[in-house]
């Protein structure tokens, strides 16, 4: 994925279960709906409320009998309750990305929690349901968990990146296991939290906020509210109503957690109402994935999975399948229920279709909002449904249910009653069909999957398998949708895209480029288009030219404005001022940068091995050997410079140096040299025993020069790299 660095260069209810009606398997899986038929009043609020690790059985609505939950069960009883909702994933970073996305586990960008390959991030072409409604003219809110790393601001994975424009909470999912934090993201920068503040109430209160500064608006609001809760620990102010039980206190506390849920909902309805809203606005109920079991929890005790098979991490129906609740006063008939197998990554078209605004051709989701209207009849089914599972935690539990496979890669399908479960043999997932461990279940007659029928059914088998083949794909390329913008500040241009990736023509579309006063912005292709057709893409060419003013290495906002009736779209884009190109044959550490990153310290200049730029520690050695010249970073790190197309050659050595192999013989990065967007060397793993690597690069016609070091173990401790004798040859006149 690209960093905006690399942009810089110009790169591109009840306890019992009823049995589960038949669904038309014939039926093609359709693209989402694309409308812009609202409400007469117009497009209505929504407020989406996502919890954390919620079990279908966890709410009174759907059996509970332990735990109070009376304003959840209120708005099932006033509203709508789904019985064969599912979440897209059986653990919490693939279900959310999913649920934004509109994609299920088989294409969305993150199909993993960390600890399986790492943090997982979206990507500028991971369209968002926040973005599509902000194309509507919708003001977004998101307060509490998002789950996407790094965490950084100013990157493309970020809630401000993508879609929202406030943001209050936790960024990764390690920060979001603290309850009483010492720190929370607001927006791209993170604010101190008092110590004792319990983090659910103080993401409440700014939620709440947010309901009161755009309630009274002309524009629509989408606020997404996701508490950690009850996701462990089962830290909670007070046990509450639970302080008496005989049970442990960590399941006095999950108790208490689910109840404070309930009560957090209860203070959103009653704020909506208060505002005079809540005849307008369609609220929304539901969780990520299965009961947990961690810290001590006993899901058993609160029968939480329901009469359903499985926890969290299982790809069994009490793994996936979840409470989802939907209210909206004068649109949802008090007291409905819906059987439609509805997947949460139904809710960007759904979203969509209730705010008429431009949904994504190529998502997996389907609409559900006929079920809403009371015109469940006219709500598009799935064919199947898909899951898959990449999970490195284990816990008893959920492993038993697994046959003790939970760290073996696992799909799941769902067609009509029909559901597969099946476990690869160990990690990968490409291994022939008959190495899979396959298990077959009818769920109408037995929706607790307590008998495999696999054996019954070698045609039901070899179907399905042939849908979980194809329901995978190794990457899935997405169909550009919404407006962009790249930067080449060496070349003096930005390229706008407005690209139309919905299944409906739209009509006058125009660009604007606007820049700072004093700046002169000029098209110079077409910035606009009486049409453009589903896939089709307006692409404008604008020269930008400074101010004399304007001082090398600030950087300034642009912003490009985008209008095609009835959306709006609008992206911003940094620019950063060069700095000359280089006249002479010089040493890179003396030349101005366009801009540096470092994992650890300023980025630290020829006499150095300390944490100021220059002049405090020891020179570069290698094995012995001493550079009186070089720079010194920690991985991860990115260094830019402005080469103007004026340089002929780039000589360096990179690696570990003495000092560094000196503090510890553990460090491990690799480097890469990329000039304008394009990778021009890469090293292989760089230890201090290994000694450095030496590079001899021709770099004519290259405008910006990266020097890049990114971790090569998974451990950036002791991973200080230092990039020795950079010298940097001219071309003569």
């Amino acid at each position: 994925m690209p960093s905006r660095r690399h942009f810089l260069a110009g790169s591109a209810a009840a306890a019992g279960l009823a049995a589960l009606p038949a669904l038309p398997g014939t039926a093609p899986a359709r693209a989402a709906t694309d409308t812009t038929s609202t409400t007469a009043s117009g497009p209505p609020n929504l407020v989406v409320v996502l919890a954390d690790d919620l079990g279908y059985g966890d709410l009174g609505a759907y059996g509970q009998k332990l735990i109070a939950t009376p304003r959840l069960d209120r708005l099932a009883a006033e509203g709508l309750r789904f019985t064969d909702a599912y979440s897209a994933a059986a653990v919490c970073a693939p279900s959310r990305a999913s649920l934004l996305t509109g994609l299920h586990t088989g294409h969305s960008a993150v199909r993993a929690n960390p600890g399986s390959g790492g943090q997982g991030s979206l990507r500028a072409g991971d369209t968002t349901f926040a973005e599509v409604l902000r194309a509507r003219g919708y003001r977004t809110g998101l307060f509490g968990k998002w789950g996407f790393g790094p965490e950084a601001a100013d990157q493309e994975s970020h809630p401000n990146s993508r879609g929202f424009e406030e943001f209050h909470g936790y960024i990764d999912h390690s920060h979001a296991h603290e309850y009483y934090p010492s720190r929370l993201w607001h927006n791209g920068a993170t604010e101190p939290v008092a110590a004792g503040t319990y983090a659910p109430d103080l993401i409440l209160s700014r939620a709440l906020a947010f309901l009161d500064e755009h309630a009274g608006g002309t524009d629509p609001f989408l606020l997404l509210l996701t508490p950690t809760l009850p996701h462990a620990p089962s830290d909670v102010p007070d046990p509450g109503p639970y302080a008496s039980r005989s049970w442990s206190a960590q399941n006095k506390g999950h108790a208490a957690q689910i109840t404070r849920l309930d009560q957090q909902v209860g203070t959103i309805v009653d704020r909506l109402t208060a505002l005079g809203v809540a005849d307008s606005t369609v609220v929304l109920f539901t969780s990520d994935n299965g009961p947990h079991e961690e810290g001590g929890v006993n899901p058993d005790l609160f029968d939480a999975n329901g009469p359903l098979r499985g926890y969290k991490r299982n790809l069994y129906e009490g793994g996936i399948r979840v409470p989802l609740l939907a209210w909206a006063p004068g649109r949802i008939a008090p007291g409905t229920t819906s059987s439609r197998p509805t997947p949460l990554h139904d809710l960007l078209p759904t979203l969509a279709d209730l705010a008429g605004a431009p949904a994504p051709a190529d998502i997996d989701g389907l609409s559900a909002r006929p079920v809403l209207d009371g015109r469940a009849d006219l709500a598009p089914r799935h064919a199947h449904l898909y899951w898959y599972r990449d999970e490195q935690g284990v816990t008893s539990r959920a492993n038993a249910q697994d046959g003790g496979r939970a760290k073996q890669i696992a799909e799941a399908v769902r067609r009509d009653d029909w559901k597969a479960v099946r476990f690869a043999p160990a990690r990968d997932r490409t291994v022939p069909d008959a190495q899979w461990a396959f298990e077959l279940y009818d769920l109408a007659a037995d929706p607790g999957e307590t008998r495999d029928v696999a054996a019954a059914h070698p045609a039901v088998v070899t179907s399905l398998t042939a849908l979980l083949r194809a329901s995978w794909a190794d990457t899935h390329a997405r169909r550009p949708w919404g407006l962009t913008t790249t930067a080449d500040p060496s070349a003096g241009t930005v390229t706008t895209t407005l690209a139309n990736g919905t299944a409906r023509p739209w009509t006058d579309a125009a660009v604007t480029l606007r820049a700072p006063a004093g700046w002169t912005v000029t098209a110079t292709t077409p910035a606009g288009a009486a049409s453009l057709a589903p896939g089709a893409a307006l692409t404008t060419t604008w020269r930008i030219t400074p101010p004399a003013t304007a001082l090398p290495g600030t950087t300034h906002a642009l912003t490009a404005e985008a209008a095609t009736a009835p959306y709006a779209f609008t992206a911003a884009r940094p620019w950063t001022v060069l700095p000359a190109p280089p006249t002479r044959d010089s040493w890179l550490s003396d030349l101005p940068r366009v801009s540096a990153a470092n994992g650890w310290g300023p980025v630290e200049l020829d006499r150095s091995n300390g944490r100021k730029p220059a002049g405090d520690g020891t020179a570069i050695a290698f094995g012995g050997r001493t550079y009186a010249k070089g720079l010194g970073v920690h991985a991860p790190s990115e260094i830019v410079y402005h080469l103007g197309a004026r340089a002929d050659r780039f000589t360096a050595l990179v690696g570990i140096d003495d000092f560094s192999t000196a503090q510890s013989a553990a460090g491990a990065t690799r480097a890469r040299i990329v000039g304008d967007g394009r990778t021009l060397f890469t090293s292989g793993v760089l230890t201090g025993a290994g000694g450095p690597a030496r590079i001899d690069l021709d770099v004519r016609g290259i405008r910006l020069l990266h020097l890049v070091v990114e971790d090569a173990n998974g451990n950036s401790a002791f991973d200080h790299t230092s990039w020795a004798e950079p010298w940097l040859t001219v071309l003569r006149a």
